[in-house]
């Protein structure tokens, strides 16, 4: 058979069944876990109006550049919907008759025209989670304590990185930044663990950051060396943002103390999480042995998304956490884990001659709760025997013209080398 070539479209898969099955109980794992906490599922279209995805209210202009845009017979501007967060905003926004506080999940293939790496592709599926109507800390730390016992679950671990959008602008306002810029230097802030304070001061000059400050962000980077929220008291009294987020992170720490998962979460000042969209607390899941540099699932507070799609001054408290499908897999595949062992039909049945009466057998037996595989590639019985005991198949279910006539079927244990007869009526 000639093979194609190229015809999967770039930063798109085709995920084989071996593969599959890891997602599968990747998606399972999550999707129990999100029911177990109360989520509510939820279903959204895959296609929006553009106007509503570009809105200011949506990713802001580094998600925008990546949007996919179409046009339909009518004309009408449309995009796929590149997150699972604003269409949730949308549907918050038209149900006013929603009770709150309104909790729901949804897994679903998204789309964005970026760059293509490891765990990172251009279709791809998120499983979100978000709860509007809830103001205190108690949502994010619910919602980080979920995303912990999920990567228990399976088998990865974890830190979950933390800041507070509030703290991160009031400090930047007494350095020195500007109102009008500081979006552009919480992008750049937020890289410094990649780039380094030295590849900082270089954005920040191309960004044309005033010289002044850029060397506070400097010293503001060396004088905070791992202190803890004790640190920032000294600027409170000079910024109401500073002393909003300070309130607002000691809430949520004393939280995850009580639910003894704050070992595994880790404070870091400087985390931006890029998108406009958040308003307080944020946060990134890295795996904790760093094989994959990029985050395995992210979230923080959005109060603003939703009275912005209403035009309305009133303020919904909304919190939400994603999940990349994608990147878990990517970080499974490979590893020796439970989840990634194949597993096999409890019953192979080979019919000698008896092709129907096996179809009865597998039917009768998989009512039964088993899962059962049919030998359909007519091949002597030895190789069929041979192709189960290689799978690591134990029983086989052997059915011939005599067993019919006889009303039984022969159950052959290959581990043991054992073989009995069975009643069974045809």
């Amino acid at each position: 058979m000639k093979k194609l070539k190229d015809q999967n479209v770039k930063g798109t898969m085709d995920y084989l069944p071996e593969d599959e099955r890891i997602r599968r109980k990747v998606r399972l794992t999550l999707e129990d876990t999100f029911i177990q906490y109360n989520c509510l599922p939820l279903e959204t279209p895959i296609l929006n109006e553009q106007k509503l995805m570009a809105s200011k209210y949506a990713g802001g202009d580094e998600i925008l550049e990546e949007m996919y845009t179409l046009s339909d017979r009518g004309k009408r501007e449309l995009a796929l919907r590149y997150d699972l967060t604003i269409p949730f905003a949308k549907v918050v926004a038209m149900n006013p008759g929603l009770r709150m506080p309104f909790k729901r999940y949804e897994i679903g293939k998204v789309f964005r025209d970026g760059p293509v790496k490891p765990g990172r592709f251009r279709e791809f599926t998120q499983c979100d989670v978000d709860i509007t109507g809830v103001s205190s800390q108690m949502a994010e730390a619910e919602l980080m304590e979920m995303a912990l016992d999920i990567f228990n679950q399976l088998e990865l671990n974890v830190t979950i990185q933390y800041n507070n959008r509030k703290l991160l602008a009031g400090m930047l306002q007494t350095l020195s930044v500007p109102s009008s810029r500081l979006n552009d230097v919480i992008l750049t802030m937020d890289k410094l663990e990649k780039i380094g304070i030295e590849g900082v001061k270089k954005e920040l000059q191309q960004k044309d950051i005033s010289a002044d400050a850029i060397r506070n962000v400097e010293r503001y980077a060396q004088d905070w060396s791992g202190q803890n929220l004790t640190y920032f008291q000294q600027f409170a009294s000079e910024n109401e943002n500073v002393q909003k987020g300070v309130n607002e992170l000691s809430e949520l720490t004393s939280y995850l103390d009580g639910l003894n998962v704050l070992k595994n979460c880790s404070f870091n000042p400087f985390l931006a999480r890029g998108l406009d969209i958040y308003t307080g607390t944020i946060y990134e899941i890295f795996l904790s042995d760093q094989s994959i540099s990029s985050s395995i699932g992210s979230g923080g507070r959005y109060d603003s998304a939703i009275a912005g799609l209403l035009g309305s001054e009133e303020s919904f408290s909304t919190v939400g956490i994603s999940f990349g499908l994608d990147v878990i897999f990517t970080a499974l595949k490979g590893r020796e884990s439970s989840l990634v062992k194949d597993s096999q039909p409890d019953y192979m049945i080979i019919p000698i001659d008896a092709k129907r009466e096996a179809l009865m057998v597998a039917s009768t037996y998989r009512k039964l709760g088993y899962r059962v595989e049919v030998d359909m590639s007519e091949k002597r019985i030895g190789k069929s025997l041979e192709r189960a005991s290689k799978r690591g198949i134990e029983k086989v279910i052997l059915i011939g013209n005599e067993e019919v006539t006889n009303n039984k079927i022969i159950v052959k244990s290959l581990n043991e080398g054992k073989e009995e007869s069975i009643s069974f009526r045809f």
